[in-house]
């Protein structure tokens, strides 16, 4: 492992190698990427893996909308040949409410603003879609047909391999346990192997994030949420896109092996860690899936799993460098959609880093909470 390098990029995940990529395309020439455990070992290799660009906020649709630009010519813009595995069978949002309706349309407004060929469709349409579901209660959805889904480890690999190739260092099973702050500037990382003195400092660390902004004196308003998914076994092909309602609260879809994916966002979550899942959330899963998409019931179980959100409180990420410690850097808080947000976020963070403009304009400060400027994400589940 390198002793010194120009930054430190803390989390080994989708993001984190995202942002090491992009900066050693900007020309940074000694990067180093720290992950305690196995790339993707957190959120990235937990995700449900869609990517879609129906958002209720400007910014999440900025994001979204070129991270999609960049998933679909992702081997030319890395450099390599993998399949990430991208299926653009888009997204599919139901409405429970007129006041629900009625955000859609506000939403889809925005959307197309923004170059997002997002639209209402009525409710023939979505049976047209999806012929086998239940559309009790339903007055209305929405359709981005260039939302999909992508494999979240071959994504994240793919980065990986790309940032290699151009010099980056990526030490697994490497914990970054402080960061070394003098007169208000970042003057290295110690790690469970060392030290690695340093100047720039990137906080990637997902559900960690927290904890390693307060190795640099920092409080980063975040929170990490406990969120199940569940998955069945594979079956020939039965529904393109991704379903999804935010107050029915749920998503389910087919991915390209054939496994249906599906998982609901829990009630009051306590603030934890924990990876553990559990059959209450079996149970409500497979009652509310079968209901809303009866032929699923035919299906079986094969696996579970926990992973993290990592809560902001407008549900939208923190981009942004510190005004008070230089040289440090956050992309955090995705609220649940680092993955299908990381493309342009390694970019972003890439370019601040280097003094460059950035591709695209964000205010996704940290200050932003400390000073009220809170603009609430209402498409989350």
């Amino acid at each position: 492992m390198k002793n010194k390098a120009d930054v430190v990029v803390i989390g080994g995940g989708v993001v984190g190698n995202s942002i090491a990529f992009n900066l050693a395309k900007e020309g940074v020439k000694d990067v180093v990427v720290l992950e305690k455990e196995y790339l993707t070992s957190g959120a990235s290799g937990r995700c449900g893996a869609g990517i879609r660009q129906q958002w209720g906020t400007e910014m999440n649709c900025r994001l979204a909308k070129a991270s999609m630009d960049i998933f679909e010519n992702i081997n030319e813009e890395l450099g390599v040949d993998r399949d990430i595995e991208l299926k653009q069978g888009g997204y599919l949002l139901l409405a429970y409410s007129e006041k629900e309706i009625e955000q859609f349309r506000k939403n889809i407004k925005l959307q197309n603003s923004l170059d997002i060929p997002s639209r209402e469709i009525s409710l023939e349409e979505v049976k047209e879609i999806v012929p086998y579901i239940n559309l009790d209660g339903v007055v209305g959805a929405t359709y981005c047909p260039t939302d999909g889904h992508a494999n979240p480890f071959y994504t994240t690999i793919a980065y990986a391999e790309a940032a290699e190739k151009l010099g980056v260092e990526i030490n697994t099973y490497t914990e970054a346990l402080d960061i070394k702050v003098e007169n208000g500037k970042i003057k290295g990382v110690e790690t469970n192997k060392g030290f690695i003195e340093t100047e720039t400092v990137v906080n990637a660390a997902g559900d960690f994030a927290k904890e390693v902004g307060k190795m640099a004196g920092i409080e980063i308003p975040v929170r990490p949420e406990r969120h199940e998914i569940m998955v069945t076994e594979k079956v020939n092909p039965l529904q393109k896109p991704m379903v999804m309602s935010f107050s029915y609260d749920i998503y389910c879809q087919q991915t390209p092996d054939g496994s249906f994916i599906m998982g609901y966002g829990p009630e009051d979550p306590p603030e934890s860690h924990s990876r553990k899942s559990s059959w209450y959330f079996m149970e409500k899963m497979a009652h509310k899936t079968t209901k809303l998409l009866p032929k699923l019931e035919e299906l079986r179980v094969i696996r579970q799993w926990a992973g993290s959100y990592t809560m902001t409180p407008d549900s939208q990420p923190i981009i942004d460098g510190s005004e008070d410690v230089d040289g440090f850097y956050m992309a955090v808080g995705f609220s649940g959609h680092g993955f299908m947000m990381s493309p342009m976020t390694g970019k972003i963070i890439a370019k601040m880093i280097t003094g460059k403009e950035a591709p695209i304009d964000l205010d996704l400060t940290l200050k932003r909470f400390e000073r009220g400027n809170l603009i609430l994400e209402p498409s989350v589940v």
